[in-house]
């Protein structure tokens, strides 16, 4: 799409690019992660994410379907975007890796990003089963951003 439909498409690279890295640290919403099936058809997930060293990371349980998948085929897409006017979001392409070390702390700097606190009763049950957790790496292969906020302000 060309840039007066309000999407800038690039390559994916890392923090160099600032309004895909600016964006993606500033939002609070799920990342919304596609993964194929065992058919090979796509569903989606939303997951908590962070923005570090130009890859998204998310934490999950071991256990979990999309752990499951994405140790099949690491391939996925995925998309960050409000869903409130005005619309403007990040969305690409990538390859996941999962990392069972870092998953304990990847989650509790996801809790300390979307609840701000550890002291609530939601982050102290999240974080009572945090050594079991596995991070999962999504380093971008292209990225997009789209943001029609003059056009709907």
């Amino acid at each position: 799409m060309s840039s007066s439909q309000g999407v800038d498409e690039r390559d994916g690279n890392g923090d160099g690019d600032v309004a895909h890295g600016d964006f993606l640290r500033a939002a609070r919403v799920p990342l919304r992660l596609g993964i194929l099936d065992e058919d090979g058809g796509p569903r989606v997930v939303s997951l908590w994410y962070l923005w570090r060293d130009g890859a998204l990371w998310c934490a999950t349980s071991p256990k979990a379907w999309a752990v499951e998948r994405l140790r099949a085929d690491p391939r996925c897409g995925f998309e960050v975007a409000g869903d409130s006017p005005p619309y403007r979001g990040v969305r690409g392409r990538g390859r996941a890796t999962l990392d069972p070390v870092r998953g304990e702390a990847i989650l509790g700097a996801l809790v300390d990003r979307y609840l701000g606190t550890r002291d609530s009763r939601f982050a102290r049950w999240l974080l009572a089963r945090s050594a079991g957790e596995i991070a999962i790496r999504i380093v971008p292969e292209k990225l997009s951003h789209w943001d029609y906020s003059r056009r709907m302000t």
